[in-house]
């Protein structure tokens, strides 16, 4: 006969095995708001990406626009309907534990006063300091600042700027144009344009200087979020050296991957990675098709199934960072704000199954579940018809199931497999024979298991 292995009651809460100094707020925070927005969200287009005739949604063709075309709306830029009160707040109301906003993107336009640049909200009409404002408005609700900057800028001349004799954007220009399998094809070498040697040490000067202002000008940065490596090698970029200027000014900051070789954290983007990655992560994604916003895209994605996505990520360690784009004119998209709004009502009652959780392990149950001391979370992605059934805990420590939508005990049932013989002060595990509760109504219903 075998021995039933010795179950403590935090048995199945996976430990933590990694460390995030100064960032240990990004383990298990949840749910983040990712924003993204510059002039050219006036001309109802992406951003950035039609500068370079592609497009970053996969299945899409992008928006037609020459380069001159992309940036005629710098100029004019007055967002007069923004209010970064108004999205404080409805992060607030939606359960995000922090905020990522794009200070600068690959077309360069500045949504902060630079003085390394005449390019950006500064000389616009609006004029206002528009991440000043931001930082300001999260910030007084309690939740961390993140600041998304893109290392390329394709209107700087050093970089130097994307013209329309660039186009199509090469597939030299992504990393994978090094891989074994384009060996012996044009492909293999990186042949978009470079700077001069002097000309790049130009770039890296603006690149530093506007790193720093971002740094030392907005108080408590919480988050770096990088973008844009892919085009150039980390020697290049000066990673490490980059790393050591940015936590010279901000020391308990963290930064993403798309630092080469210095990140922090990792982040898959708009599909669920097929490994779950290891250490922190989180999956960025957008509500819709697009990351800016854009009239005609309508193929959003519906308040369960981001809540299953959120629910899914929590449970593999991650955080989700769910994309809006406020429109040219600084109103947020009605639809978007709708949806999150939905997601709020569920984080109301949820919110302890998916923040400050950890995954499980070990746990037989057929869908999503999460825990913490004293806790199991499953998340009925499915519904049950007759009953909910989970092995492999320990199940005479069990003192109440309930509901999280209502409150309501769930009766339930013991069973064991009747030959195994306990190891001396082991708990017995077993499994749970749940009555399947009737739906709630919530996006997604969720049963907690309490332990003594």
């Amino acid at each position: 006969m075998k021995s039933a292995p010795t179950a403590r009651l935090s048995s199945f809460v996976r430990p933590t095995e990694f460390s995030l100094p100064g960032g240990e707020w990004f383990i298990g925070a949840g749910l983040g708001l990712f924003v993204h927005w510059d002039h050219a969200s006036q001309q109802g287009i992406e951003i950035s990406w039609p500068l370079v005739g592609r497009s970053i949604i996969p299945g899409t063709v992008g928006d037609v626009v020459s380069v001159d075309q992309y940036h005629s709306t710098a100029a004019t830029f007055d967002p007069v309907e923004w209010d970064a009160v108004a999205l404080a707040r409805l992060a607030k109301r939606v359960g995000a534990r922090y905020v990522v906003f794009t200070a600068r993107h690959h077309a360069g336009y500045s949504m902060f006063h630079s003085k390394h640049s005449d390019f950006g909200i500064e000389h616009s009409r609006f004029g206002r300091d528009i991440t000043q404002e931001f930082v300001a408005a999260i910030r007084a609700e309690g939740i961390r600042v993140g600041i998304y900057y893109s290392l390329p800028d394709w209107r700087h001349p050093d970089y130097p700027a994307f013209e329309m004799g660039d186009r199509p954007y090469a597939r030299e220009h992504w990393p994978t144009a090094g891989c074994s399998t384009n060996e012996g094809t044009p492909v293999a070498v990186d042949r978009h344009r470079r700077s001069t040697p002097e000309a790049w040490l130009r770039f890296q000067s603006y690149l530093r200087g506007q790193l720093t202002e971002i740094l030392t000008n907005y108080g408590t940065i919480d988050l770096l979020w990088f973008d844009g490596e892919w085009e150039r090698s980390a020697a290049e970029w000066d990673s490490a050296g980059l790393r050591a200027l940015v936590k010279s000014l901000q020391p308990a900051i963290i930064i993403n991957d798309r630092l080469p070789g210095q990140g922090d954290y990792k982040t898959p983007e708009q599909g669920f990675p097929v490994v779950t990655p290891t250490g922190p992560w989180e999956l960025c994604l957008t509500i819709g098709q697009m990351w800016a916003w854009h009239p005609g895209d309508t193929k959003s994605k519906s308040t369960r199934s981001l809540v299953t996505t959120l629910i899914e990520v929590a449970s593999r360690g991650g955080n989700l960072l769910l994309n809006i784009g406020p429109k040219g004119d600084g109103s947020l998209n009605e639809s978007q704000v709708k949806t999150l709004t939905e997601i709020g009502d569920w984080m109301a009652k949820h919110a302890e199954s998916v923040i400050g959780v950890s995954p499980t392990v070990g746990v037989d149950y057929y869908g999503p579940s999460t825990a913490r001391p004293g806790v199991m979370y499953l998340h009925l992605v499915m519904q049950p018809v007759e009953r909910v059934i989970v092995r492999g805990i320990p199940v005479g420590r069990v003192t109440g199931i309930r509901l999280l939508a209502t409150g309501e005990q769930l009766p339930y049932e013991v069973n064991y497999e009747v030959h195994e013989q306990l190891a001396p002060g082991a708990d017995p595990l077993g499994e749970l024979l749940i009555a399947a509760p009737r739906a709630s109504g919530a996006a997604v219903d969720v049963i907690a298991l309490e332990f003594a």
